[in-house]
């Protein structure tokens, strides 16, 4: 059974013997940085929760969950995985950390709060080319090939930690099929989209991306596409509008990353082989107008 308890009817308890067995499920950084008296630490979030719980208390025993506050769910999720497991009373407190504070109670600290809002960015960042990446999916009716175009070079602009612009030239020769690999039909499908029936790579060997303009989303809640991306594809020198929405945030080093997905429909950019707006009775050579692009920007 699963049972909510206020934070004052919580303290009461506590002090009884024997009390609940105190459960902090948030991230140890968190913890740490503060946390009620007598409470011990399982990171929910971790895979290794319900093992770590022997440990931590028996099944005889009353287990109390508590999170961040009452808008946030790691201690319902906690509170729902020990009823699963055998724990036959578990306590959650609804108000979390949060409504401890706010009922007067003591709270307990043994480190400082690792900062949720790193320095912002200002000026022109350079992309990591190992860890960034554009990755492609191609398909017609029944099957598909999917692969990876090398970014040669990149950089992305901020102006008091909000992003503004970005350029990104990829190297259209690298073009590569990750399903054919180690396939002798690898190198006649590459051969095939550098040819004239698609990219034309001997006249044009790189692609350019030019972000224009973004804009943030301010109503997105983490881990969802916050950023409104504008911007100018130029594919064999045809150059045409795109925009679509991003990941993105600042990583613990203190570097920018995104991702994103977007779907481009080639025959804009004059790619017209196998598409059937241009082309009747193609058989088996038909293939989708449209190309999926997976966007993967880390930069140094």
């Amino acid at each position: 059974m699963i049972s909510q308890i206020a934070p004052l009817e919580l303290a009461r308890r506590m002090m009884n013997s024997p009390a609940p067995v105190l459960l902090d499920v948030r991230l140890e950084e968190d913890y740490l940085a503060a946390h009620l008296p007598q409470a011990k630490n399982n990171c929910v979030y971790e895979v290794s929760f319900s093992e770590r719980m022997s440990d931590l208390a028996s099944t005889k025993d009353v287990v109390c969950v508590y999170g961040a506050d009452s808008d946030s769910h790691e201690a319902r999720m906690a509170a729902e995985k020990l009823l699963r497991a055998g724990y036959p009373e578990v306590l959650e407190l609804r108000a979390g950390l949060d409504g401890w504070r706010s009922a007067g109670l003591e709270v307990k600290s043994e480190g400082a709060a690792k900062s949720d809002h790193p320095a912002p960015l200002d000026g022109w960042r350079e992309i990591d080319l190992e860890e960034s990446k554009v990755e492609w999916v191609g398909r017609n009716l029944l099957n598909k090939h999917y692969g990876q175009i090398a970014i040669k070079t990149g950089k992305l602009h901020f102006v008091r930690g909000e992003f503004e612009s970005g350029d990104f030239t990829l190297d259209m020769r690298t073009i590569v099929c990750h399903d054919l690999t180690g396939d002798p039909l690898h190198d006649v499908l590459i051969a095939h989209l550098q040819s004239d029936d698609f990219f034309d790579v001997e006249l044009y060997p790189e692609a350019r991306f030019a972000i224009t303009s973004a804009e943030p989303i301010p109503t997105a809640n983490a881990g969802a596409p916050n950023l409104k991306v504008h911007g100018e594809l130029t594919l064999k020198n045809v150059a045409r509008p795109v925009e679509f929405l991003a990941t993105t945030g600042i990583t613990p080093e203190g570097k920018a990353a995104a991702q994103a997905s977007l779907a481009i429909d080639r025959t804009f950019w004059e790619v017209l082989y196998g598409s059937g707006r241009y082309f009747r009775n193609l058989g088996g050579h038909l293939v989708n107008d449209m190309i999926e692009l997976q966007l993967r920007i880390v930069t140094r």
